[in-house]
């Protein structure tokens, strides 16, 4: 039988507030472990908390974005439970009042046709500590870091709207952006900056009815999670038509590994003892707060993506990829300005820059080649100064720290041979010397010519220690075998 997916998403998103949601404590990443944890973070007696206004700015920011309904009265309640790394034994959360209500984002998918995600709300909350296992078997030990004990977080629940891992990975992509966009998270997910659980159930094609979810926690990239979705809806399936019935639980997916296994049995509201916390008030948000927040708001990717299209008159699809990621599009703002060609600037940042990082798994605010250095490749490919071939070694080069492009060029000999008389010489020496292949070109029928010129480019690049311009070369080369016809 046929089987339907849902899927919903809960995404934690960690503010880039420079302190923790209630207290001091610095947030930076990287730390010794245990540096930046202070007794408030650790709820030891005598302490009380302080809300941080700039986490709830961000918050109320996103809602903004994604037109939701501003919560004027949030509270905070206590969400009780241990583990090793969160040792006061209860989580400060938001649960009946959040402070971002229901919302919509609009994601593009591949097909270019377009579906509403509905956010059912986003919620205030703290992050806990973080377990690290290290060792082997024979002397395997854990350690509790608690640095990010009291980071403040936006977790953002969505409905579940969406059928396929695609229209997850849009998702969860498109509220990166949108994110990354407002300045409020840096999305650094390898820093655990953004975490996704993912929900997953199949039904009966056809039904109105959902089956049992399963929530898998703590993706932090598309990839895997694109691999945790496919690996559940099947495991789903094959245990339904199997005859058994899905528990829900809570599991784990391991991307390094492709191991995906049971965590525990999955926990219900009750199991929490939510309660107010009683060291906190409500949060009052006022129209002139929102309304300020409303009019400062940085440009969002949807507009982003618009103005780029108009203004360096990209393909929609280019300005997409471009728009969808805020350290992108200033990268690709910055080379297009330098050099004055958008065009080969969106080319080459969304085609040889974007491979190179991901298959060093760099962002591309860690990008060797900077903004300017790519500008002052493309401005040589533009002047002819360079070949395609040329600038793909000359790419190398300032990848690996040997200096601009005009440096690279210089130092490896690599600029272009433009002078048409030059050109001219080299095309008339070739000839001369393969008169058998001129005789073959001549002789052979017209519609089988083109084949043949490329044994004569081959030549010319060759003696030209590949610096001939290869698009005079060709003009001039057809132009003098022509005339031998």
């Amino acid at each position: 039988m046929s089987w339907d997916t849902v899927i919903g998403l809960e995404i934690h998103v960690q503010l880039a507030t420079k302190t923790k949601i209630f207290s001091g404590a610095s947030t930076a990443y990287g730390a010794e472990p245990n540096t930046q944890a202070c007794a408030i973070d650790l709820a030891m007696p005598g302490t009380l908390p302080v809300l941080n206004k700039q986490a709830v700015n961000y918050a109320i920011m996103f809602g903004l974005a994604i037109d939701a309904e501003i919560g004027q009265v949030s509270a905070f309640e206590r969400k009780n439970y241990f583990y090793p790394d969160l040792p006061k034994g209860y989580q400060t959360t938001q649960l009946e009042k959040p402070i971002v209500g229901r919302g919509n984002v609009e994601i593009q998918l591949a097909d270019g046709s377009t579906k509403n995600v509905r956010i059912h709300h986003a919620h205030l909350e703290e992050d806990a500590g973080k377990s690290l296992h290290e060792g082997n078997f024979s002397s395997k030990f854990s350690g509790i870091d608690l640095n990010r004990a009291g980071t403040p977080l936006i977790e953002i629940v969505s409905e579940p709207d969406m059928n396929n891992a695609e229209e997850a990975i849009a998702f969860a992509k498109k509220i990166h952006s949108i994110v990354t966009s407002l300045g409020i998270c840096d999305g650094e997910m390898s820093q655990g900056s953004m975490r996704f659980d993912v929900n997953v159930s199949v039904k009966p094609s056809g039904t109105d009815i959902l089956g049992t979810r399963t929530e898998t926690k703590n993706l932090n990239s598309f990839k895997f999670m694109e691999e945790a979705i496919k690996r559940e809806v099947e495991r789903q399936i094959d245990v339904i038509e199997d005859g058994g019935a899905i528990v829900q639980e809570t599991r784990l997916y391991n991307g390094e590994t492709k191991v995906a296994r049971s965590m525990r049995s999955k926990e219900e509201a009750n199991d929490y003892r939510y309660f107010p916390c009683p060291d906190l008030l409500p949060v009052i948000v006022s129209d002139e707060q929102v309304a300020e927040l409303r009019r400062n708001l940085p440009e969002l990717p949807d507009a982003r993506q618009a103005r780029f299209t108009q203004q360096y008159n990209l393909s929609d699809y280019d300005a997409g990829i471009l728009s969808s990621d805020a350290a992108m599009a200033k990268y690709f703002e910055a080379a297009a300005s330098t050099c004055s060609d958008a065009k080969l600037a969106a080319n080459w940042t969304i085609g040889e820059l974007s491979a190179r990082l991901n298959s060093e798994d760099l962002s591309i605010t860690n990008s060797p080649v900077s903004a300017q250095q790519l500008a002052g490749l493309i401005t040589r490919i533009a002047d002819n100064s360079i070949s395609g071939k040329m600038a793909k070694e000359v790419f190398e080069g300032i990848w690996a720290g040997e200096g601009s492009a005009d440096e690279i060029i210089e130092a490896r000999g690599l600029k272009q041979v433009s002078d048409s008389g030059a050109l001219e010489q080299m095309v008339a020496d070739v000839l001369a010397a393969n008169q058998t292949m001129v005789d073959d070109y001549i002789n052979t029928d017209e519609a089988k010519r083109k084949k043949k010129l490329g044994g004569f480019m081959g030549q010319i690049m060759k003696a030209s220690k590949g610096q001939a311009n290869p698009q005079q070369v060709n003009q001039i080369l057809a132009k003098k075998l022509n005339e031998l016809l």
